[in-house]
């Protein structure tokens, strides 16, 4: 790591150390997951960008390298070299859209590493080409938040215009999946979960709604419904992400408007689309509908989740989104879990009764007052099993039981929660 951004981090370490002497295991955790991407999942490349392992899988998800680099927002505000260390970052995810916009995950090299050889449309970049709608969020996301938040700009190349129109480009398809898409994802002998229905196709969506069709959630698991509500409200905050940048970054009338339409047209399909009355609970979003009156009521401890549109920053109905959280933190959420060892909300992508870290992260991160969000630290420093880092899901029951040993997504969350029970927040 650039000598620079080591002394620059631990200035901001020594600062946080400060301000939680009364927390000191916190803060150990703290230190520990915060140093975990930037000392063991990033390495740069020559060509001036960088390459982030998510952990214990060799490869690079376009979703989590955005995550993990989050949290080192604050202290690039005044660190140039850190600042160009997550402009990297970006210019390597726009690097992959440019390879294939409909991928969510690749290889450091066209080295042919894949997590299953057999899958259609084999390219020696891409480790899996599911196609998940937040892929294609998170990386206008991260080089957004770090132009707002330091004043950085050398992310916006002429790879990232070009990744621009390529996202407008899928999410215009998508719109229409059924008449317009070429995209199909088949995985055979394997769970239902890791292919798509109707010969890669995915099930029957109803076009022209405004929504933008996404094959697999932000867990890899495929929809079930096709119109993923999470995502597409993600979706619909970065496309107002493009249309700042296009027009005050590239001067592009043209990609500013039709980022804006679309934008448009998702919330609207959103509001008009996405909600779903409830005895117990009144109005709710649903976690993902097909337009024809299909729809699940859940949530995935995956970000994008609807317990995450604050943190996304989507903000449209604030008594629907209210509702919702209740609902999403009750046992009305088939994937919320209660035990001895904890309580909060897991995913179908793990065991049954296992709750995820970074679902905790986030219910901390949208929750109301520092006293919730150091209550929640502390049950996530409780299940951490003794590593001083997150891990992916642990049992409900007792937390020596969980998946991943290594998981530098679920840690970023930890750190970011931790710097906002401090007080530290992110421009969004």
């Amino acid at each position: 790591m650039n000598r620079h951004i080591t002394d620059h981090l631990e200035i901001f370490l020594q600062e946080i150390r400060a301000k939680s002497r009364h927390c000191p295991k916190l803060f150990d955790i703290f230190e520990a997951c915060y140093k975990d991407a930037l000392e063991k999942a990033v390495t740069e490349s020559e060509d001036n960008t960088a390459y982030v392992i998510t952990g214990d899988i060799p490869a690079m998800w376009l979703r989590d390298s955005a995550a993990q680099m989050r949290p080192y927002l604050f202290p690039a505000k005044n660190s140039p070299a850190l600042q160009e260390m997550i402009a990297r970052v970006v210019r390597k995810q726009f690097f992959y859209i440019g390879i294939d916009p409909y991928a969510n995950a690749f290889n450091p090299a066209p080295n042919g590493a894949c997590w299953e050889p057999e899958d259609l449309a084999p390219n020696p970049w891409l480790w899996e080409r599911k196609y998940e709608l937040d892929s294609l969020c998170y990386p206008v996301q991260l080089a957004y938040l770090l132009w707002k938040n330091t004043g950085h700009i050398s992310q916006f190349d002429k790879n990232f215009q070009a990744g621009a129109e390529k996202i407008l480009w899928v999410f215009r398809t998508e719109q229409y999946h059924e008449e317009k898409s070429d995209y199909r994802f088949v995985r055979t002998g394997t769970y239902h979960t890791e292919t798509l229905s109707r010969s890669g196709k995915g099930s029957l969506t109803k076009s022209g709604i405004g929504l933008i069709w996404s094959g697999f959630r932000p867990s890899d698991d495929a929809c079930t419904f096709g119109y993923l509500i999470p995502s597409n409200m993600f979706a619909a905050v970065i496309l107002r992400y493009l249309e700042e940048i296009e027009k005050k970054i590239f001067r592009n009338a043209e990609l500013a408007g039709l980022a804006g339409q679309i934008r448009e047209e998702v919330e609207n399909g959103i509001e008009t689309y996405a909600k779903t009355l409830t005895k117990e609970f009144g109005m709710i979003y649903a976690y993902e509908i097909d337009g024809y009156g299909m729809f699940c009521l859940m949530d995935d401890a995956n970000v994008p989740s609807l317990l995450s549109m604050d943190y996304l920053g989507y903000h449209k109905d604030r008594k629907t989104a209210e509702n919702t959280r209740r609902f999403i933190l009750s046992e009305a959420n088939p994937f919320y879990y209660k035990g001895s060892a904890g309580a909060g909300v897991g995913s179908p992508h793990t065991r049954y009764g296992h709750i995820w870290h970074i679902a905790m992260a986030i219910q901390g991160l949208t929750g109301n007052s520092p006293e919730e969000k150091r209550e929640i630290l502390e049950q996530m420093a409780a299940t951490a099993a003794g590593k001083n880092m997150m891990h992916e899901s642990f049992s409900c029951e007792n937390a020596a039981v969980y998946t991943r040993e290594w998981f530098s997504w679920a840690n970023a969350m930890y750190a970011e929660l931790f710097l906002d029970y401090l007080g530290y927040r992110a421009e969004i």
